[in-house]
């Protein structure tokens, strides 16, 4: 059964938009916030076989309903956990190539995927500065990426101020040629678009959330995407995936 496209807030589709794109069996590199809500989601729903990993070292747990960490470096993130393990050792099992997805969101990303969360501005005089990488270039070096963001023409931005985490590069033949020849951008969920990437490298439109039609995403990108003639769309949350989603962030910590 599906709702009322009106009950939901705008954080609640990203959210349950992204917890769609994970599949049951996959390991998740998931970071805090709505990554870390969506994997969540998806191993209470579709996904039980749904490994996730943290970088601060834990291996398959299972957050606790209604006490989301405010990091991944907390202790909340290692309820029921198969195995605990240092910074160091749960980045190896990317080089090793366990890890199938990577999810993190970012404050800009560009056309051809590559994600900003270091500084806006110029390296020597930034006007914000942001968290930094963490595991973040790590974790879209080694593995096929998803990221969870708003649509907004300030984060859609044709030119990132710094790559901290690795797309497309240039487009083209650019992130093999740089070393990187395994991973890459897989899906950017908005809530507005589900959007990936083109044979070249550049970001394209692969599906509209209910009521969303192409012109409004558009205009809340500051460069020219790919738009295929005939779109599909993404089905409404239901019931059953904006309860679950209530129960375990009952509070709206990450989807106000």
């Amino acid at each position: 059964m599906t709702i009322n496209s009106n009950s939901f807030t705008s954080s609640e589709l990203l959210c349950i938009m992204s917890s769609r794109a994970l599949k049951d069996g996959q390991v998740v590199f998931a970071g805090v916030g709505i990554p870390l809500l969506a994997a969540t989601l998806a191993q209470r729903l579709h996904a039980p076989g749904l490994t996730i990993l943290f970088e601060g070292g834990t291996i398959g747990p299972h957050i606790v309903p209604g006490e989301l960490p405010p990091t991944t470096n907390e202790q909340r993130c290692t309820r029921k956990a198969n195995m605990l393990v240092s910074i160091t050792e749960v980045l190896l099992l990317l080089q090793r190539g366990y890890v199938d997805v990577g999810f993190m969101g970012g404050a800009q990303i560009d056309k051809y995927g590559n994600l900003n969360s270091s500084f806006i501005g110029s390296a020597d005089n930034p006007s914000v500065r942001l968290p930094g990488t963490g595991g973040g270039n790590d974790i879209a070096s080694l593995s096929n990426m998803i990221v969870a963001m708003p649509q907004e023409k300030r984060r859609f931005v044709d030119k990132v101020d710094f790559i901290t985490s690795p797309g497309y590069i240039s487009g083209g033949s650019t992130r093999k040629d740089s070393g990187l020849i395994s991973g890459g951008m897989y899906r950017i969920v908005t809530d507005l678009a589900i959007l990936g990437f083109d044979e070249s490298g550049r970001m394209q439109v692969e599906a509209l959330h209910p009521d969303v039609t192409a012109e409004q995403v558009k205009e809340n990108t500051g460069f020219e995407l790919v738009i295929p003639e005939n779109i599909p769309r993404t089905d409404t949350p239901t019931e059953e995936e904006l309860s679950a989603l209530r129960i375990l962030d009952p509070d709206k910590v990450y989807t106000a």
